[in-house]
Parts: structure tokens; C-alpha cells; sequence
């Protein structure tokens, strides 16, 4: 397929996991790519592995999400490359909260929410800016199961999430007609970011999933990338649960 052929994405926090895996999915479907990460040395083997061939297809920007002036390097170093940007990938997230939030050290909870949701409006509003306001484009949040519902020891990680998924709404509605924005809600993938979720213990973990297993970063990149795609041209403002059926299921 060569859908994305032409059309430029930049993923944030897109060196392993899900990010990754949109990468790679879009990268195969005909698009450019810029993929963002803290570490120098993670970037420049995620691109050697996305782009082998040498093509310039794939870039990276070094920096933290919520870093104004990295956020800004990363979309006009992408526009000058490949001379727009037609897709927004916001996938970067952290988590240092765990444990009741009646304990939570409210530093840990501001930089949460800093990251996951007031991060995302900052990439999405540099994307507007620099080419989407002009060109329109479109938009993908990555949010969680967790956003949906309540119960899980990271709370301000789902409550963030839960704010993700209504400022997709938002969104969605300010930036019509020519940007739809749209989100993706998995429960467990099976990634670094998410191993303290399922190690050391994931056949009982995916027990509770009806279909008996967890989700692989190829699972969130197929969906992701019909979001993206044409094919979705009259949805926006969605979130999309993915989740092996936990949530129907009443699993925990």
C-alpha cells in the first residue's frame, strides 16, 4: 500500500512501543516520517532500523515533549525537510505516579498532566502554525483504556488520559473542517513503557482479556494508521477503544 505517499507525520515519543510501530506502519504506507525521544542514541537507532536504506525518509529531533523550544525545532525541522506536515502523532506520555493519589506527590501529578495533555495542545497548536492551518492535515492522540474508567494505582496517568480524550473532542471541533483529530484508547501493549503493568506475570494478565492475550504495537499501528488515513475521512472527534475486549468484558 502507499496511501501515506507524499504526506508528511511527525510522532512524538516514537522510539520503541506504539510510536514506533506507527512509524514503521506509515513509513511502509509511503510517508515521511520525524520521530521525537530524550535520547540521542535511541533516535539514531530507531531511524537506522525505520529508514536501513539511507532514503531520508525517516529524520528524527532530539528533546522532551513538553520542552516549548524542542517542540518547535522538531515541527519546522520537519517542514523544511519535506516541505509540510500532514499528520500529528501524539504518542509521547510519562507516568513517575503510582500508588493512591491521597499519597501522590502533586510535583509527580503536575508533570503528568504537563506531558499528556498540555504537551499535546502545544504540538498540536505548533502543527497548526506551520502547515495544518494552511494545508489541513490530521491529527491522532494516543489515550488509554485508563482514560475510560476508574480503579487503576496510576490515577493521574488515567485521569491525564481522560483529559486527553475530551481535548480530542475539542479539538476536533475547532480545528473542522480542514483538521480532523481523533484518538486511539489501548489497554495493555506489550511495550517498555507498559511492562510494570504485565511482567513477570502475562498469562495471568491476559486472562482477564477475552481474547487471551495482550496487544502488540502492530495492533495500535493498523488502527492508527486508518485514523489517519482517507479511509476515516468522516470521523473526527473519536476515541477508539483497542483492548482484546477487556473493557466489554468487565475484566480488570
Amino acid at each position: 500500500m502507499d496511501d501515506f505517499k507524499g504526506r508528511t507525520a511527525l510522532i512524538t515519543g516514537a522510539t520503541r512501543g506504539i510510536g514506533f510501530g506507527i512509524a514503521e506502519e506509515l513509513l511502509a504506507r509511503g510517508a515521511n516520517v520525524c520521530i521525537t525521544a530524550r535520547k540521542a542514541d535511541e533516535l539514531e537507532e530507531a531511524v537506522r532500523s525505520l529508514d536501513p536504506d539511507g532514503t531520508g525518509r525517516a529524520i528524527s529531533a532530539r528533546g522532551s515533549a513538553d520542552d516549548e523550544e524542542h517542540q518547535r525545532t522538531a515541527v519546522t525541522e520537519t517542514v523544511r525537510q519535506f516541505g509540510r506536515l500532514d499528520l500529528l502523532v501524539n504518542n509521547a506520555a510519562v507516568n513517575p505516579q503510582y500508588g493512591p493519589l491521597m499519597e501522590a506527590d502533586l510535583g509527580a501529578v503536575r508533570k503528568v498532566f504537563e506531558v499528556n495533555v498540555v504537551a499535546v495542545l502545544a504540538w498540536t497548536q505548533r502543527a497548526w502554525e506551520a502547515s495544518m492551518r494552511e494545508h489541513g492535515g490530521t491529527v491522532l492522540n494516543v489515550a488509554s483504556v485508563g482514560g475510560l474508567r476508574a480503579g487503576s494505582p496510576i490515577g493521574a496517568y488515567n485521569a491525564s488520559k481522560a483529559a486527553l480524550i475530551h481535548l480530542t473532542r475539542q479539538l476536533a471541533i475547532e480545528m473542522s473542517p480542514g483538521v480532523r483529530v481523533n484518538a486511539i484508547a489501548p489497554a495493555v501493549v506489550k511495550t517498555k513503557f507498559a511492562r510494570a503493568l504485565y511482567e513477570g506475570r502475562e498469562e495471568e494478565v491476559a486472562s482477564h482479556y477475552p481474547l487471551k492475550r495482550l496487544g502488540r504495537p502492530e495492533d495500535t499501528a493498523k488502527l492508527a494508521a486508518f485514523l489517519l488515513s482517507d479511509d476515516s475521512s468522516w470521523i473526527t472527534g473519536e476515541t477508539v477503544t483497542i483492548d482484546g475486549g477487556i473493557t466489554v468484558g468487565g475484566g480488570v
